[in-house]
C-alpha cells in the first residue's frame, strides 16, 4: 500500500477517492511543526498540503520514500521546487479548481468597492444612517479593464458584461479572432490605464508582470478609477497605489492578495479608501472541495499509472532516457525560448523551430518541450512545465512547426527558434560548444557569438565610432558593471547589433539615458534563467 500524508486541513469529501481506494494509506496529521513532520515524513510515499505547511529542503531531504507532493490549490510558495525536483519528487498542484470561486470573488469585490459596501454596513453598526456620504457608482455602460484575460480574467469579463459594461483586455496572448468571440476589446495596459473606469488584475507573478499596475499607470488614470486584485500580491504597485489613492489620483481600491502576509500590519488595510479581505479568492468550500478532488485523483493516478497531468517540475525519468549528447542543449533549448520571447515585442503566433545536424537524428521532443517552456514562461510563469508546455501553447492559440536537416554548415549541431507576430519576426539561432558550454551565435540577420548570462542588454543601433564607449559611460555613472560585450553586423556604417552581460539588471531610468545616445534604435533587457539543475528535471 502507498502511504499518504495529509499535513493541512483538506475537504474530506474531495479526498474520497483516495481514502476509499484499497491500495491507499492516508493520514491526517494537522499543525506539524517542522521538526515534527521530518520525524514522520520518511514513512510517506506522498504528502497533501495546503498553505500552512512549508515544505522546505530538510523536510525533502528527510523524505527517501517520498515521491509525490501535492498543494490542494495554485500556488507553490510553500513547497521547495528545486530540493523536490533535485530529489526526483514530482510536485503537483490544482490549477483550475478555484477559477469560479475566484471569479466570483472578483465580482463580488468590484460590486462591494462600487456601492461601498463594508463601509455603509460597518456606519449603520456603529449607529450611523449616512445615505450620502457611502453614494455609490454603477457598473452600467462603465468600462472595466481586465489585465490577463485567462480562464478568471475571462470569467469576470463574461459576468461583468452581464451587467452591461463594456470590457478592454490586455494578454500578450489574447488574438483579434478570440477578442471578437469574446466581444471585448484588445487593449494595451496604458490604453486601459487611460480610460478604464474600473480594473481588475489576472495574471500570474512574474517579472513581466510584478508591478505592472504602478505610479505611471495611476497617473494617466481617471480620478474616478477603482481597481481590484483578487490574483497575486504584488502585481499592483503597493506603494503607488496608496499614494495614488492619498492624492486623488484614483477614487477607490479592493484587495484580497497582499505583497506578504498576513497582512495585518499593512497600510492597504488600515487606508479608508480601499476594501480589503484576507485572501478568499479561493475560500469556499465548492473550489476546496475541488482542489482535494484534483489532487487525489491525480495522485491515484500517478501512483497506478504514472500519468503527469498539472506537474510543476518534470519527471525525473526525462533526463534519463536520453542520450549524453543531447544532454547539455536542454539547457540551451530553454536559454534560446527565454532569449527569442524577449526580444520580440509581443506575443508570438507562431514558432518556427529547426533541429541541424547530429540532433536532427535524436528524438527531439524533449528539446522542444522545454523550449516551448522557456517562451511561455515569461507570461504563464509556474503554470508552464515540461509536461503540459505544448498543450498551453495551443490553448494560447500559437501554432509551431519543425524542421529537421541533420546536415548544417559551421557547427555540428545547432537550433533555430522564429517567433513570428504577423509582419515582426525574432530568430534566434544557438548551439553549444564544447568546453564553452551554450552560445547564441545568431539574432535575425546578425552573426553573434555570446553566452547567455543572467543580466544582459540587446541593443539595435547605427554603426558608428564611439557608440561603446558612450554605453560603457552611461553604465558607469550607473554603477552597472559589464562583464562581458559582443558586437554583430551585416556591413560597415549599417545597422548593428550589441549584446551587452551586466552584472545587475536595469532600471527604466538607466534605458532612458542609454537612448540618449545618437544612434540607438531599440534597448531590450534580457533575464535569463541560467541555474542549471543537476539532472535537468526542470
Amino acid at each position: 500500500m502507498y502511504k499518504i500524508l495529509v499535513s493541512d486541513p483538506i475537504s474530506p469529501d474531495g479526498l474520497k477517492n483516495l481514502t476509499d481506494h484499497s491500495d491507499f494509506n492516508v493520514d491526517i496529521q494537522t499543525d506539524l511543526n517542522e521538526t515534527e513532520l521530518a520525524e514522520i515524513i520518511p514513512n510517506y510515499e506522498g504528502l497533501i498540503v495546503r498553505s500552512q505547511t512549508q515544505v522546505t529542503s530538510n523536510i525533502i531531504a528527510a523524505a527517501p520514500n517520498l515521491k509525490v507532493i501535492a498543494r490542494a490549490g495554485v500556488g507553490v510558495d510553500n513547497i521547495d521546487v528545486e530540493a523536490a525536483t533535485k530529489h526526483g519528487v514530482i510536485v503537483i498542484n490544482a490549477p483550475d479548481g478555484n477559477t469560479i470561486s475566484a471569479t466570483e470573488h472578483s465580482m463580488a469585490m468590484i460590486l462591494s468597492m462600487a456601492r461601498n459596501v463594508p463601509q455603509a454596513h460597518q456606519s449603520l453598526k456603529n449607529g450611523k444612517w449616512d445615505r450620502k456620504a457611502y453614494r455609490g457608482t454603477e457598473l452600467y455602460n462603465k468600462t472595466l479593464g481586465v489585465i490577463g484575460a485567462g480562464r478568471i480574467g475571462i470569467g469576470v469579463a463574461k459576468r461583468a458584461q452581464s451587467f452591461g459594461m463594456n470590457i478592454l483586455a490586455f494578454d500578450p496572448y489574447l488574438s483579434e479572432d478570440k477578442a471578437k468571440e469574446l466581444n471585448v476589446t484588445r487593449a494595451t495596459v496604458d490604453e486601459i490605464a487611460e480610460q478604464a473606469d474600473f480594473v481588475t488584475v489576472h495574471t500570474p507573478l512574474t517579472p513581466k508582470t510584478r508591478g505592472i499596475v504602478d505610479k505611471a499607470f495611476f497617473e494617466k488614470a481617471k480620478p474616478t478609477l477603482q481597481i481590484i486584485n483578487v490574483a497575486r500580491g504584488g502585481i499592483i504597485d503597493e506603494d503607488a497605489l496608496v499614494e495614488a489613492l492619498d492624492t486623488d489620483q484614483i477614487q477607490g481600491a479592493a484587495i484580497d492578495v497582499f505583497e506578504s502576509g498576513p497582512a495585518t500590519e499593512s497600510p492597504l488595510v488600515a487606508h479608508d479608501k480601499i476594501i480589503v479581505t484576507p485572501h478568499l479568492g479561493a475560500s469556499t468550500v465548492e473550489a476546496q472541495e475541488k482542489v482535494a478532488v484534483s489532487v487525489a485523483n491525480e495522485i491515484i493516478d500517478i501512483f497506478e499509472h504514472g500519468n503527469v497531468v498539472n506537474a510543476i517540475n518534470a519527471p525525473k525519468m526525462s533526463f534519463n532516457e536520453i542520450n549524453d549528447e543531447l544532454k547539455p542543449y536542454i539547457e540551451l533549448s530553454k536559454l534560446t525560448g527565454e532569449v527569442g520571447i524577449q526580444l520580440l515585442e509581443k506575443a508570438p503566433r507562431e514558432l518556427q523551430i529547426k533541429y541541424k545536424g547530429d540532433i536532427a537524428l535524436d528524438d527531439t521532443s524533449l528539446l522542444t518541450r522545454t523550449l516551448v517552456s522557456g517562451v511561455l514562461r515569461q507570461d504563464l510563469a509556474e503554470r508552464v512545465n515540461l509536461i503540459n508546455a505544448l498543450v498551453l501553447l495551443n490553448e494560447q492559440g500559437v501554432s509551431y512547426n519543425i524542421e529537421k536537416d541533420t546536415k548544417h554548415r559551421g557547427f555540428s549541431n545547432y537550433i533555430e527558434l522564429t517567433l513570428i507576430n504577423k509582419d515582426t519576426q525574432i530568430k534566434i539561432g544557438a548551439t553549444v560548444l564544447n568546453g564553452y558550454g551554450p552560445r547564441i551565435v545568431r539574432i535575425n540577420e546578425y552573426p553573434v557569438d555570446f553566452k547567455p548570462e543572467k543580466h544582459q542588454l540587446v541593443i539595435n543601433h547605427n554603426d558608428r565610432p564611439g557608440i561603446v564607449g558612450h554605453t560603457g559611460q552611461i553604465l558607469g555613472e550607473y554603477n552597472i558593471n559589464i562583464a562581458s560585450m559582443h558586437l554583430g553586423r551585416t556591413n560597415q556604417g549599417g545597422n548593428a547589433l550589441m549584446i551587452l552581460s551586466i552584472d545587475h539588471p536595469v532600471t527604466q531610468d538607466v534605458i532612458d539615458a542609454l537612448y540618449e545616445i545618437e544612434g540607438f534604435n531599440l534597448i531590450r533587457s534580457v533575464e535569463l534563467d541560467v541555474a542549471v539543475s543537476e539532472n535537468y528535471n526542470i
